[in-house]
């Protein structure tokens, strides 16, 4: 597994369903709790996290608060403790149906209820004290194996999913997940579903439909009949296996999904790296043609890093990372110029003053103190994000009701289709029908025609979508998205 921090294991947070349909909340006033919203929003967002004194149970942190849940002995139940004590712990008991009962570890009773009226003093279970859990983390990312080390990919040759790769390069390794119905779907880069056998299907069936499992830290899918998707065989075809209770073979880390591009010179041609070579920018697609988008939020500015791996030559990456930060960016729709602050590309050593990163005889990248012109504009393409999942401050990107327009403060969330011409993206939404942008600002999603968008890279994960009119998609307060 890579240890070069390129790969991060995502912090799990979740929010809890009753059996009424409605999530658990941590409020601020008077630090009480209830489950009256009908949707995931930061109020709803809890981690879980183990027990300090290494025992089974575990501690429930609200993410909007950073304080613990809580039962006295009593029933009463509040998250208003900044440090987690005896009455924060909390055995889970996965139900057949895949939902939880939380049982206080001290008092030995049964956390649920309905609406204000919560408490943990049921010496049964029942309905009420169910809870379905619903992952709050954005769903598009990569699954590694725990036992093989391996990333999950579709393999379109086999047919199947399999964990036999070492890295998770390439569109084939994005993963969706789905929620519907209370259970998760694994939707693979091509829009099929995995099915427990290990076939791909193109509807989510009943055996293509998981519930989820917490065990160390982990994740374990298990399918209609009890039993857990884990790899199979030396190929590591993903299927359910025969295990009815999660072990290391059946457990798997969900990891962020860092951005994929191609830069395309004024040349039209592919920039790309070798071991010992500058960047060029004279070589056709190949496989290590390919750059990784990274960054850090609090800082807007990138720098070129290459990163080899000898046994793999075609996985080698050309990085944006977020150390330094030397690298400022200039968008000119549908070109971007990459201005070097500090220094070019990697081998280079840094110019006495800012100078343009672009192409010159033989096709290597090298400065130029001149002002930027044709040789130093390049056509950045986003290549593993076939399908794209939309984020914002309030939510997710999701179809209204009724309507061809978008609402932005959703709990689920639509899978839109993306295409790329010319510098631009069309996004095609349900029903085949493109976005654009209607005459009062809104955006709909019902057009014949595509209307072309123009991706900006702002921060690690998010990006800026602006309109053909030059104006930013917005969602509530923030026009940055997180993809």
């Amino acid at each position: 597994m890579p240890t070069n921090g390129l790969h991060q294991v995502l912090k799990i947070q979740f929010g809890l369903l009753n059996d009424t349909d409605r999530y658990l909340t941590a409020e601020s006033f008077g630090f009480k709790v209830n489950a009256s919203a009908p949707s995931l929003k930061r109020k709803q967002t809890w981690v879980l996290e183990p027990d300090p004194g290494q025992g089974t149970a575990v501690l429930l942190r609200s993410s909007h608060l950073g304080r613990y849940l809580s039962a006295e002995e009593d029933g009463r139940v509040a998250c208003e403790a900044e440090q987690p004590g005896r009455d924060c712990r909390f055995l889970v008991l996965p139900q057949p149906d895949g939902r939880w009962v939380l049982r206080s570890e001290p008092h030995g009773r049964f956390f649920g209820g309905t609406e204000d009226q919560l408490s943990c003093f049921a010496t049964a279970v029942s309905p009420a004290e169910l809870w379905t859990v619903h992952l709050a983390i954005h769903p598009q990312a990569h699954l590694l194996s725990v036992s093989r080390r391996c990333y999950v990919h579709l393999c379109p040759r086999e047919d199947e999913m399999a964990a036999d790769r070492d890295k998770p390069w390439g569109v084939d390794a994005l993963l969706t997940l789905i929620f519907r119905s209370r259970r998760y779907c694994l939707k693979s880069c091509d829009s099929r579903y995995l099915r427990s056998d290990g076939r791909l299907v193109w509807e989510p069936e009943p055996r293509a439909c998981y519930t989820l499992e917490f065990k160390a830290g982990k994740l374990a899918f298990k399918d209609c009949d009890g039993h857990y998707l884990t790899p199979v065989g030396p190929a590591g075809t993903l299927k359910a296996g025969r295990n009815t209770r999660p072990g290391k073979d059946e457990l798997f880390d969900l990891e962020e999904s860092h951005p994929q591009v191609v830069l395309v010179a004024a040349n039209h041609r592919y920039v790309s790296v070798r071991q010992g070579k500058e960047g060029t920018g004279g070589d056709l697609l190949r496989g290590h043609s390919a750059c990784q988008v990274l960054g850090e939020r609090t800082c807007p500015d990138t720098h070129l890093h290459q990163e080899l791996d000898p046994p793999q030559p075609t996985e080698r990456v050309l990085s944006w990372i977020r150390s330094e930060c030397p690298y400022l960016r200039c968008w000119e729709p549908p070109r971007r110029l990459a201005k070097a602050a500090r220094e070019a590309m990697a081998g280079l050593g840094a110019p006495p003053r800012p100078a343009w990163t672009g192409k010159v005889a033989g096709g290597a990248a090298q400065q130029t103190l001149s002002p930027p012109g044709k040789d130093e504009e390049f056509t950045l393409k986003l290549i593993n994000r076939p399908i794209l999942v939309l984020r914002g401050l309030d939510g997710f990107v999701c179809h209204h009701r009724g309507s061809n327009q978008l609402d932005t403060n959703r709990s689920v969330y639509d899978v839109f289709h993306l295409s790329f011409s010319d510098g631009a993206y069309q996004i095609r939404g349900r029903d085949g029908g493109f976005w654009y942008t209607g005459s009062h600002g809104s955006v709909c999603s019902d057009g014949e025609h595509a209307e072309d968008f123009v991706f900006e890279f702002r921060e690690r994960g998010r990006l800026a979508i602006r309109a053909r009119s030059g104006k930013y998609l917005r969602g509530g307060a923030s026009a940055l998205w997180e993809y």
